[in-house]
């Protein structure tokens, strides 16, 4: 009988296993799909000659993770593979705005919109080296960060106070229009925001598209080299030379309960699995409260609140085979790994507004993936393994385009709106569809069949807004890895901090189980020793 169950082999599932494993437990993972990773996998379904990634591809969270530094997985076969440039916005009139791990080429890519644009990114970059360091330790650390945020709190009084905080809380648009005299900037901190499901006059979203920004302007976009299914790989061969076991497979159907404590899970096949200590759960909170939990086992309140969870915008997302690179109108575009597509900020505001109304959008804001580009080991020379996400309505009401997609995603369905997005590449790289050797879709079902916790193609375990967020997430008063059930710990993305590559959420679940599982005494003296510590290290 293993110390811990894990279900589910995603990145947060993988990390809470090595946490339990490096604390000498012994650990059990159990996976429903053949292979482990669940969004972070890669094959050769496009094309045998070319690598594509089915699910996340760029991994800035990552990167900036000290959750998965101190694992160090490249002991164990990682090797991250950058695109000369992190991420480019071209606008059909031929300009674009860069992002680059330069701060220098940068501005100046932002001063061709509008001279002095250019020192006002350097300003909100100042800022972000001043917070950085607190910002990343209470983002990753279990929620309420209290240290964090109080030395967090220091550093914001020193870069305006009230005024910077104020900035972060604004919606995106109003951000770059208080910041940025031309497009540029502003296209660089909306485009990243609508990464997560916040449109341009969403609250916060200023903040959100100011971090994810600034990570790409210190840490870039990095890539896995051969195929990020590598980030899995060693994640799974750490976990397996400290003992522990991970089953494909095996898919969970119920979290075992007795005398109000977790103690096992049941597989589908009625196969039972004890834990002799804990059960983390890499699953959706709606998954975990929903599915897996017998409702009689939990408060009558957390059941009426998971009735107002919000899911994620749904995704639709396309992988291509290309016989050359992407003939972008603007040059800069084909030095970027990332690639953002809509023609201005008003688009942006269209095509998140066509969504509230439950349309999908005529003219879909593309993410856009250039992976050779961003890792030359991806497909054979002169050609491009490239891939497209964009989002839309979960419940759909109308076809902006008035094309006929019904969102029932059969085989018309699929091809009108992979033949949309191809058309939006086109408006800014004409002749790119000529270029293709083959494509695959991925409509929402296909996702979710593929990776149970993309339910309907939510990538994010849960709307990004603020009302699900910190406290509130994944439900009112949670904000915690620890479940109403004694031993039972959520440690997926539906979890604080969200949703990302990084770790956290499996981090903070191992160490909530550990930290319960300690004698009292000890618990209380690890404590007294830290603060020693602290205090010592102050004098």
């Amino acid at each position: 009988m293993p110390d811990a169950v894990v279900i589910g082999a995603g990145p947060n599932g993988l990390v809470a296993a090595n946490v339990l494993a490096d604390a000498g437990w012994s650990v059990e993972v159990l996976e429903e799909q053949p292979e482990p990773g669940g969004a972070v996998r890669h094959d050769r379904g496009v094309d045998p000659a070319f690598v594509n990634d089915l699910f996340s591809s760029f991994y800035p969270l990552a990167a900036a993770s000290p959750v998965l530094a101190a694992l160090h997985p490249e002991e164990h076969g990682l090797r991250w593979s950058h695109a000369p440039s992190v991420l480019a916005h071209p606008l059909t009139d031929g300009s674009c705005a860069l992002l680059d791990r330069n701060v220098d080429t940068t501005a100046a890519s932002l001063d061709t919109f509008e001279a002095g644009d250019g020192a006002a990114w350097r300003r909100l970059h100042e800022v972000w080296q001043s917070l950085r360091p607190d910002l990343l330790d209470a983002l990753f650390t279990p929620f309420p960060p209290v240290r964090a945020s109080a030395r967090l709190a220091l550093r914001l009084r020193a870069a305006g106070g009230l005024r910077m905080a104020r900035s972060l809380m604004l919606p995106v648009r109003r951000l770059g229009e208080e910041e940025f005299r031309g497009q540029g900037g502003r296209l660089l901190l909306a485009g990243n925001a609508l990464h997560a499901d916040l449109a341009p006059e969403s609250t916060g979203s200023g903040g959100f598209g100011w971090l994810m920004a600034m990570l790409g302007q210190t840490y870039g976009f990095p890539v896995p080299a051969g195929g990020s299914g590598a980030l899995t790989s060693a994640l799974v061969h750490r976990l397996e030379s400290r003992g522990g076991r991970v089953r494909c497979g095996q898919r969970v159907e119920h979290v075992v309960v007795r005398g109000g404590r977790a103690v096992g899970v049941r597989t589908a096949p009625g196969d039972a699995v004890r834990a002799r200590r804990a059960v983390l759960a890499d699953v959706s909170a709606p998954a975990l409260y929903g599915e897996l939990l017998d409702p009689q086992h939990l408060p009558a309140q957390v059941l009426d609140d998971l009735r107002r969870f919000q899911w994620d915008f749904a995704t639709f997302k396309v992988d291509w085979a290309l016989d050359g690179p992407v003939p972008w109108q603007a040059e800069q575009a084909s030095r970027a790994g990332t690639v953002h597509l809509a023609d201005g900020m008003d688009e942006l505001t269209r095509f998140a507004a066509q969504i509230a109304m439950r349309e999908v959008p005529d003219r879909p804001f593309l993410i856009f993936g250039q992976m050779t580009t961003s890792d030359t080991t991806r497909s054979p020379l002169g050609t491009e393994s490239a891939w497209a996400y964009t989002h839309i309505p979960h419940e759909i009401r109308a076809d902006a385009a008035d094309e006929g997609i019904t969102g029932r995603w059969g085989t018309k369905d699929q091809e009108l709106m992979a033949d949309r997005m191809e058309r939006q590449v086109e408006r800014f790289a004409p002749g790119f569809r000529s270029l293709i050797r083959s494509r695959r879709i991925l409509a929402p079902p296909t996702l979710e069949a593929l990776d149970g916790n993309l339910a309907g193609g939510a990538i994010n375990g849960g709307t990004t807004a603020l009302h699900q967020q910190l406290v509130f997430r994944p439900l009112p008063g949670t904000g915690r890895p620890e479940t109403p059930v004694r031993g039972l710990y959520l440690a997926s993305s539906g979890a604080h901090p969200g949703g990302g590559v990084h770790g956290a959420p499996g981090s903070n679940a191992a160490r909530a189980a550990l930290r319960r599982n300690q004698p009292p005494g000890l618990a209380r003296a690890q404590r007294l020793l830290a603060h020693r510590d602290r205090t010592g290290a102050r004098r």
